[in-house]
C-alpha cells in the first residue's frame, strides 16, 4: 500500500525553488549584502581593515560635524542598519545599499583617489540593483500566490 505524505507537495515546491538559478542568485546577493555592510560597519569602530577616515574626502569632512573618525562612526551605524534592512526587507534594503554605494562612489571621486575602489563599488552597486530586481520579482510572485 502506497501512501503519499501530506507535505510532499510542499517539499517538491521547496526543492524545485532551491534549484532555480534566480532563487540561488537572490540568496547569494541577499547574504552578501547583509553580511558585508554589517562587517564593514563594525570595522568603522575598530579600523582593522584600513584607516577609514583616510577615505573621507576633505570637502565632505568639512561639511559634517566632528572629526573624520566620528563621521566614520556614523557611517558604520548606517552600514549596519542597511545590512539588517537587507536581511529583513531585501527589496527596500537593496535600494538603500545601492544609494549608499552611489554616495561612496561620489565621495571617492571627489577625493580624487581610490578610483579602483570606486570602480569596484560601482560593480557592487549594480549587484545591489540586481538584488532589488530579484526581490521585487519575489514580492510580486508572493502577492500573486496569496490571492
Amino acid at each position: 500500500m502506497s501512501t503519499n505524505a501530506p507535505d510532499s507537495t510542499m517539499i517538491s515546491r521547496l526543492t524545485g525553488r532551491a534549484g532555480d538559478p534566480a532563487q540561488q542568485a537572490f540568496l547569494l546577493l541577499r547574504t552578501v549584502f547583509t553580511v558585508a555592510p554589517i562587517a564593514f560597519g563594525l570595522d568603522k569602530f575598530a579600523n582593522l581593515l584600513t584607516d577609514w577616515p583616510g577615505y573621507l574626502a576633505p570637502f565632505i569632512d568639512r561639511l559634517v560635524p566632528g572629526t573624520a573618525q566620528q563621521a566614520m562612526y556614523a557611517v558604520g551605524v548606517i552600514e549596519i542598519l542597511a545590512g539588517l534592512l537587507v536581511a529583513v526587507r531585501p527589496r527596500y534594503g537593496a535600494v538603500v545599499v545601492a544609494a549608499w554605494l552611489a554616495g561612496i562612489i561620489v565621495n571617492l571621486l571627489i577625493l580624487g583617489d581610490f578610483y579602483d575602489v570606486a570602480l569596484r563599488d560601482f560593480g557592487l552597486l549594480v549587484a545591489a540593483v540586481a538584488l532589488w530586481r530579484l526581490a521585487s520579482r519575489r514580492a510580486a510572485e508572493s502577492s500573486v500566490s496569496r490571492r
